[in-house]
């Protein structure tokens, strides 16, 4: 029984699943009663209450970071507490198909490796080689997702291109459509030229600019300068001395300009109301119209209107009855509308052009620094364009208001509540969702041209919608009055948002439109991930589409944790080279590989370069070997609803020691028990001390925190109370405590039954947060008598608050404190006269009755625990011994320890003196330090209080010691403890 030399990291880096009872998982989707009862007779404890969840999908083109292993190791850690609780646990796995990122991946890999475009292929020859990468690269997210121990009912994984949600996303687009909540509009909508398509809210990055700044964009060959306000005169027409002076951040869209606004009432410009403008570049006359959104305070008052490149000035010019004019191509670059000189150079080239054109005429009238917020597509890093496109949109301002009455009803609980206003905010500002998207790879849109219709010039009324070409047909057929088989139908070449798709998860995972009762039987789903706005959208778009398709929400609780950011406070970013792979920090890896990871990836030069610079300074020597449940314990235990997390390696490696603590603790547990051990029934447990009724008492304290922990998802909690347990309450207490206890002849049979009870309890306790380790040494331990045990830890029963209720004693801990506190003293007496080796005797005197009585209990843990000899008691008011140095416990007790014959004051008063001058050198340091601010300032006083009471005791200690020395001895003046 004995445990063989082992590293547990490395146990943990190499076993690649946990224990997990298949047939008992595959039956938490079954709801007969036969099932039901051969679930009970094999999990005994069972609840019949149910848990279901899914994981955020991860985007199949890429790897799990750390932010991905805090929610992982959260959600694990949730799943694995519930199934030990007996309840019917359920959590899917999946992965995104990622439209934009996976088309970008394989587009680059074609024109690496065989030097071809996309459009050189076929449709369907691109997908094949989509297709193709995904089954060679989209496996990586599972195997970290092993690694980390994520218990997933990996049978029910899905892919958001698989053939259910194919068929979820065509009904969610059919029933959307014909609800009259999904309809075909030509309006403004996000632009990427660098991709070529519209792209969501979501993917819009706000970028805050203080004044000039200059980028280097996709497609542009120089750097282009933001945040900058360039003013630009209209010519009154008519008068030749006057003119309207407007100012914008974007030259280039000034082709498209069809009009000049002015608040109303701004006296500057009531003189010129009803009057035609001269555009600087054409000549053309533009009307000055007065609008009461112009801002009269900022700039000059006046504003250029763009209906067709800007959502404010599309609102105003529909306002006015202006027709729009599209300037910006797809692809970035200027239209046939403005003229050769323009025509087909690049937007950010063109605005040059039109700068110095309007130097030439005089009309320019000059740039400053102007603070502003630029939009870039997150996906490409170039600025995004609003353009005229027509395209399929979701109307979102009903299912808007029903989410956001969901969460006001209790009937969704966002944790942390703090989230609610952040909902209740997006949501009633929510505009319509463009859900098209210029992709090949995604869902195809379920939608057909009709294209006789089409001829007639009925643009948007001409298409029909259908779940298959032959409904399409049948719709178009009544739609025109015409047989259908003499109607030519072009089916949509845009694909959907992966958004849409993605939101539709949960659903089309558990079966959803052809099963309903997985449905309604797992329902409400719960959810965890990381606390911003990308996935409180996605939460947002699940929660509309539930409710819309299915009359019921998705989930009712969503937990949405803190972000994990590196030791500086950093944000992840591969940029900055501090994204790291969870197995890198499980197995370790050296600073050439990660080096190399770097120059793998698809950084610039420049990116590449400060990465790899900066990865250099913080892991010089690679990452250490850390393994899976040291990285799971380390992300839990931070505050996961509290601010954003701050993940060092170092504070990994600190658990790893913690683990192999546990492992050490573990080995002489079962060294103690012996071959022949036979554990107690626990309602047989029979403490003989009061260590054997304080360690179950702290066991039984752990267990209530460790449920309080978990019924609220403040994992912390949980984390801090087995922390405290194992090390503090069970290895550096009852551990060292009980050893002289075992070693006594015969040895008493009740501490090798409190300790098999602690270790079964408290690895069970530790198994939801460190699967490995818990379910290599629960596995060692001696099986209990009298039926079977369960064949993992992780099916065992979770140990519940009340089932231990009767072993907790808070007043017995609360006085045991008080014996550590006096333990603490005593070990630092021995500190200052350096005692190293000796086991002076001591006695300790009190003149309160109940301190002393609580002494008495104690007198042999004490003086184990502070490495002394004998521990005896001094009747309250009797004379301090002779030769002996006492130190205050309280303001009622002392104790007294024997130095006599133990220290040669000769040898130990220059040490003192030594230790002294290095001390006070440091004081004097400090104290010439001018005074500090805030928190540093804090420090410094507490430093320095640290130093002036260290100081203090080694002049007591030095007294002490020349008293010793002018004391002659005194044999037989010392009382006997």
């Amino acid at each position: 029984m004995k445990l063989q030399p082992a590293f547990w990291f490395l146990l943990c880096s190499h076993l690649q699943n946990p224990v997990r009872p298949g047939p008992l998982r595959r039956q938490c989707c079954m709801k007969s009663p036969r099932n039901k009862e051969k679930r009970k007779a094999r999990l005994p404890h069972a609840t019949g209450e149910t848990f279901s969840m899914c994981i955020p999908p991860p985007n199949v083109t890429g790897s799990l970071h750390i932010g991905h292993a805090l929610t992982v190791a959260v959600q694990d850690a949730l799943v694995r507490w519930h199934r030990m609780r007996g309840d019917r646990v359920l959590w899917v796995p999946g992965s995104d198909h990622a439209g934009i990122a996976t088309q970008a991946v394989v587009e680059k890999r074609l024109w690496k490796e065989r030097g071809v475009r996309r459009h050189e292929l076929s449709r369907e020859d691109f997908l094949r080689e989509v297709w193709k990468w995904k089954e060679e690269k989209g496996g990586e997210i599972c195997e970290q997702l092993r690694a980390l121990g994520a218990s997933l009912d990996w049978d029910r994984e899905c892919f958001t291109m698989d053939i259910g949600s194919s068929v979820a996303v065509t009904e969610a687009f059919v029933r959307l459509y014909k609800a009259g909540l999904l309809y075909r509009s030509r309006q403004l909508v996000n632009w990427s030229c660098a991709l070529r398509s519209a792209i969501s809210d979501i993917e819009v990055e706000s970028r805050p600019l203080p004044g000039r700044t200059e980028l280097q964009l996709p497609g542009c060959p120089t750097p282009v300068s933001f945040g900058l306000l360039f003013s630009v005169a209209f010519p009154v027409d008519g008068e030749p001395d006057a003119e309207v002076v407007v100012g914008t951040t974007r030259p280039e869209t000034l082709p498209g300009d069809v009009a000049v606004a002015v608040h109303p009432t701004d006296s500057r410009y009531t003189h010129l109301h009803g009057r035609q403008l001269c555009h600087p570049l054409t000549g053309q006359l533009l009307p000055l119209i007065t609008d009461c959104t112009v801002q009269p305070h900022l700039g000059t008052g006046a504003v250029k209107v763009t209906p067709a490149h800007s959502p404010a000035d599309a609102e105003l010019g529909a306002r006015h009855g202006l027709s729009p004019r599209s300037v910006i191509a797809e692809d970035g670059t200027m239209t046939a509308l403005c003229e050769d000189w323009l025509q087909g150079l690049h937007r950010f080239v063109a605005r040059e052009k039109i700068l110095s054109a309007l130097r030439e005429q005089g009309l320019f009238r000059g740039l400053q620094n102007h603070p502003m917020v630029l939009p870039i597509c997150s996906r490409s890093g170039d600025v995004v364009e609003y353009l005229l496109k027509s395209q399929w949109f979701v109307r979102c301002q009903e299912m808007g208001e029903r989410a956001a009455k969901a969460v006001e009803s209790g009937a969704l609980d966002l944790s942390p509540s703090f989230h609610q206003k952040n909902w209740q905010h997006w949501f009633s500002h929510i505009g319509d969702w463009c859900v098209s998207r210029q992709l090949w790879w995604g869902h195809r849109i379920p939608a057909y041209l009709v294209v006789e219709e089409h001829a007639k010039g009925d643009m948007e009324d001409s298409w029909v919608v259908g779940r298959t070409e032959a409904e399409a047909r049948e719709v178009a057929a009544e739609l025109t009055g015409r047989p259908g088989a003499e109607l030519t139908l072009e089916r949509d070449p845009d694909v959907l948002d992966t958004w849409f798709s993605s939101a539709l998860f949960p659903f089309s995972a558990l079966g959803w439109p052809r099963e309903t009762p997985d449905l309604a039987h797992f329902y409400p789903l719960s959810l965890l991930e990381t606390g911003s706005d990308l996935l409180l959208f996605w939460v947002g778009r699940m929660v509309m589409l539930g409710t819309q398709l299915t009359g019921q929400l998705p989930f009712s609780k969503v937990l949405l944790h803190s972000m994990v950011r590196d030791r500086q406070g950093r944000k992840m970013s591969k940029s900055l080279g501090n994204v790291l792979d969870p197995r890198d920090i499980i197995s370790g890896v050296e600073l050439q590989v990660l080096q190399d990871k770097l120059r793998d990836g698809n950084l610039d030069p420049a990116e590449l370069a400060i990465a790899a610079s900066a990865q250099r300074k913080d892991f010089p020597h690679g990452i250490p070997e850390c393994g899976t449940d040291a990285l799971r314990f380390t992300l839990c235990s931070h505050g996961a609803l509290g601010g954003d997390l701050h993940l060092s390696v170092s504070e990994v490696l600190s658990f790893r020691h913690f683990c192999n603590k546990i492992w050490n603790a573990l080995r002489f547990i079962l060294n103690a028990l012996g071959e022949e051990f036979i554990p107690q029934p626990a309602e047989e447990l029979s403490p003989a001390s009061c260590m054997d009724t304080w360690i179950l008492s702290c066991l039984a304290r752990t267990a209530q925190d460790c449920e309080r922990g978990f019924l609220t998802r403040e994992l912390s909690l949980v984390t801090h109370a087995l922390h405290h347990f194992w090390l503090h309450n069970l290895c550096d207490v009852y551990l060292e405590a009980v050893k002289p206890v075992l070693s006594h002849s015969p040895r008493p049979l009740e501490p090798p039954q409190v300790l098999f009870f602690c270790a079964d309890v408290g690895l069970r306790l530790l198994a939801p947060l460190m699967p490995f380790l818990a379910e290599e040494l629960w596995q060692r331990l001696p099986p209990r008598p009298g039926g079977p045990s369960a064949p993992s830890i992780c099916v065992a029963p979770y140990p519940s608050a009340c089932s231990l209720e009767h072993w907790h004693q808070p007043e017995l801990e609360r006085r045991f404190s008080r014996v550590q506190e006096s333990v603490q003293a005593l070990r630092a007496l021995r500190a200052t006269y350096q005692l190293t080796k000796a086991r002076p005797r001591v006695l300790l005197q009190s003149s309160e009755p109940g301190e002393q009585g609580l002494f008495e209990a104690f007198l042999e843990p004490l003086g184990i625990l502070g490495h002394c000899g004998a521990v005896g008691l001094l009747p309250p008011g009797a004379a301090a011994p002779s030769g002996w140095v006492q130190a205050p416990l309280s303001d009622s007790s002392q104790a007294y320890m024997e130095l006599q014959g133990l220290v040669d004051p000769q040898t130990h008063l220059p040490r003192l003196a030594a230790r002294r001058h290095k001390l006070q050198k440091q004081l004097d340091g400090l104290l010439a330090r001018p005074p500090s601010e805030g928190e540093a300032e804090t420090q410094r006083q507490q430093r320095l209080s640290s130093l002036q009471l260290e100081l203090s005791k080694l002049d007591k200690a030095a007294s002490h010691l020349r008293q010793l020395m002018d004391a002659s001895p005194s044999p037989g003046g010392s009382p006997s403890p």
